[in-house]
């Protein structure tokens, strides 16, 4: 569930398991589990995912994403891009002209592509 982007807790998890444990085993099935991530993945709020990647990008709490901040994000996900690739994303996504981008920035980049 983790890695599907849900921090879900211990009850929660044997809840699930047990409203899905058809032979006493307290094992759910790929099929039943599936059904449940789906449900839970749809019910999700699109602009708040965007806000949660956002800050997964700002790191440093700024409020903005530098170059520095798209470099280590480019890197951690092992994206073979460089310095000028990297600028030439923030110019072309920076609608204020300031070097960065900001949440809003980052909102209107998410909703177009």
């Amino acid at each position: 569930m983790r890695a599907l982007g849900f921090d879900s807790k211990k009850s929660e998890v044997l809840q699930i398991i047990q409203d899905h444990d058809r032979q006493g085993r307290r094992m759910i099935n790929y099929e039943d589990f599936s059904q449940v991530m789906s449900a839970k993945i749809a019910a999700r709020d699109p602009l708040e995912e965007i806000r949660r990647a956002f800050k997964l990008f700002d790191s440093d709490g700024s409020g903005k994403i530098s170059f520095a901040n798209l470099k280590r994000v480019a890197q951690e996900l092992g994206e073979n891009l460089d310095d000028e690739e990297l600028g030439a994303m923030i110019d072309e996504f920076d609608l204020d002209q300031d070097g960065e981008i900001d949440e809003d920035e980052f909102i209107a980049i998410c909703s177009e592509h």
